[in-house]
This record gives structure tokens, sequence and C-alpha cells, in this order.
């Protein structure tokens, strides 16, 4: 008979205010690619959306959540890894699976951003420095996961140091999609050459961390 129940509006309303997250980002992302993420204002960004400021610093918090707003993805990203290993699997072996996995699928989380956005960050300090942040965010994440795996605390130093060794292969692996992706590389071709660099990576790790963490 048409008679909206209770739970639908709750429904709608998050739907709606995706929507109008997506919108904003979409618009930002736009402004931050042709102008520069430092030359663009929150105004610009309202204005371009048709929203009011207060709208947009609502959903974004900080201008940089607007060019990054993945960041809680990425900084659990490895976490999650070593939480879903498989039985007999160690944390290396399920970080290097899935890392395979994110460069087979050309995944943004892991570096595969494109040219113009990977220039955007390349030419903004904030977000350079953002990046470094979230880098770090992610390996304290991962020294929380490896300890519940392991039963130490997350300050003991072979929590730390694994989590350190694990998250810089990451970090530089990042680094390299994102300096092949300046340079005008195709991304099939990216993740050709980072399946061959990750390979190579992750066997310096084998010797000392094979038997660590597993499940």
């Amino acid at each position: 008979m048409g008679i909206q129940t209770p739970a639908a509006a709750p429904g709608l309303r998050e739907a709606k205010k995706q929507e109008t997250r997506q919108l904003i980002s979409d618009h930002a992302t736009r402004l931050f690619i042709a102008q520069g993420f430092e030359q663009t204002t929150i105004a610009e960004i309202a204005a371009a959306a048709r929203v009011a400021k207060k709208t947009v610093t609502n959903y974004f918090p900080r201008k940089e959540d607007l060019a990054l707003d993945h960041q809680e993805q990425f900084a659990a990203s490895l976490a999650g890894a070593v939480a879903a290993r498989r039985p007999g699997e160690s944390a290396l072996a399920a970080l290097r699976r899935a890392f395979a996995g994110a460069v087979a699928a050309q995944d943004p989380v892991a570096g595969f951003s494109g040219r113009p956005f990977a220039r955007m960050i390349a030419d903004s300090p904030t977000l350079t420095a953002c990046l470094r942040g979230l880098h770090d965010r992610r390996e304290d994440h991962l020294a929380r996961a490896l300890a519940e795996a392991t039963g130490a605390r997350p300050d003991d130093i072979s929590v730390q140091t694994a989590a350190g060794l694990l998250s810089s292969v990451y970090r530089v692996l990042f680094h390299r999609i994102q300096t092949l992706t300046l340079a005008g590389r195709p991304n099939d071709q990216i993740a050709h050459t980072i399946a061959a660099d990750a390979t190579r990576a992750f066997d310096l790790l084998e010797p000392a961390l094979s038997d660590y963490a597993i499940a």
C-alpha cells in the first residue's frame, strides 16, 4: 500500500549521505588535480559541489581527508592481512599473498592511483607528509596485530622489529609504484615490474620471518 516502514528511512538517509559525500569527494579531487591541492580552497570545493562550506567540513574535517579518503582502509590493510592469514601461514606469507593480490587487482590502496593523482600528491608538501603519517599508522596497526598473533606486548622488540621490516617492504613498493606511475608507465607494465620487485623484496625477509606468527 506504499506505507514506508520505520526501518526504510534510516537507509534512505544513509544512502543520501553517501551520495553527498561522494559528490564532494569527486569535485574536490577534480579541483585538486586541475589546480593543485595547496591552491584549492574549501570554498571552491563547496561551490563546485553546490553545498555549504560547513557541509564539506562535516563530511571531511581536514582538507587532506578530501584528497586521501581511504585512510582507514590503508591504515588497517596490513593488520587485516595478518588477522586473515590461513592455517599454517606466517605473517610474512599472508602479507606477501595480500600484496600479490593487490598488484593483480591494480589496487589504488597499493599505489595504483593513476598519474594525475600521483602528481597531485607529489606536488603537495601537505599530502606527502600526510601519506608518511599513514604509512606510520599502518605500521602501528600491524604491530598490534602481530602482538595479538604471537601473544606478546605491542612494544616487544621482536614485534616492533617484525612490524618495521614488513611495513617497510610495503612502503618501498608503494613508492616504487608511484615513481613508475609518475614516469608515465601504464598500470599493466607497472604491475609486471612490481610483481618481480616484490618477489625479491619479500625474499630478503624469508630467513628472519618465515616462521614468525604462524596461524
